[in-house]
């Protein structure tokens, strides 16, 4: 008996990798949280598998899951939404996993913040402008953020930041990333990256709270914000430039003509 922790991707139904979506094909229970993962990511599951949304259970009974899976030795899926190793609740399910002795496995999937990029177009990390990118998040009431990793102490960087649940947070999170960056830095808001009801909203630091409506961001809402997402012309990466020699590729120097 096996328990698989699968990333589902931000939430196209065929953004799951090849190897999650095998599993989730031939194992016989999937954990799945509902108010996060879309239905028509179960079309990969096995037609008798027994599907458990976990929205509306607390860990406990969720450990329970595992325990009768045990006991009748089924493989289980344990689908979160994104990739698991950013904001997926599973270090505590590994731990109870631990203590029965339950085998486990992780399948990465595909970040929401890479996809709110893909989303807008944007590259971000760019030479010379941003060679960093800062996941974080605002406390909330399931968990708290470390003072040290506050908005506004992070902001000094200045490199390109991506905010996750930032929507019901954007007025203070516009004030702290403006003691830092200036008010002409590029922003962007994303609503359910790959979902159909995908929205984004393109601006700077300065107007965002002006152009956008609070009510209307509220919800599984990323916002990008740093210089990388700008359009302007930038500095291009030595990498495939024609004079840049690399293992892959020598260029050969021309002579100097002697006169």
């Amino acid at each position: 008996m096996k328990v698989y922790f699968i990333g589902a991707g931000p939430g196209a139904s065929d953004l799951i990798t090849l190897r999650g979506a095998n599993i989730l094909g031939r194992v016989s229970m999937v954990l799945y949280a509902g108010s996060l993962v879309p239905t028509d990511m179960l079309q990969h599951c096995r037609a008798d598998a027994e599907l458990i949304d976990t929205a509306t259970l607390d860990l406990e009974q969720q450990e329970a899951c595992y325990r009768r899976a045990q006991e009748n030795d089924y493989d289980v899926a344990r689908l979160h939404s994104g990739d698991p190793a950013i904001y997926g609740a599973t270090a505590e399910q590994m731990r109870r996993l631990d203590g029965l002795n339950i085998d486990y496995e992780i399948v990465p999937g595909v970040s929401s913040f890479t996809s709110a990029a893909a989303s807008i177009k944007a590259e971000l990390t760019k030479p010379e402008v941003s060679q960093t990118v800062i996941l974080t998040r605002v406390s909330g009431r399931a968990s708290a953020v470390p003072e040290l990793e506050s908005i506004a102490r992070l902001a000094e960087h200045q490199a390109t930041m991506c905010i996750f649940l930032s929507g019901p947070h954007l007025k203070k999170i516009v004030a702290d990333l403006r003691l830092h960056y200036p008010d002409d830095t590029p922003v962007a808001l994303v609503y359910r990256a790959t979902w159909p009801e995908e929205r984004s909203y393109q601006g700077t630091l300065g107007v965002i709270l002006k152009e956008t409506k609070k009510s209307e961001w509220n919800l599984t809402t990323m916002l990008l914000v740093g210089k990388a997402l700008g359009r302007e012309e930038q500095t291009e990466s030595s990498l495939y430039s024609k004079d840049f020699t690399h293992i892959f590729r020598v260029v050969k120097k021309k002579k100097s003509s002697s006169t």
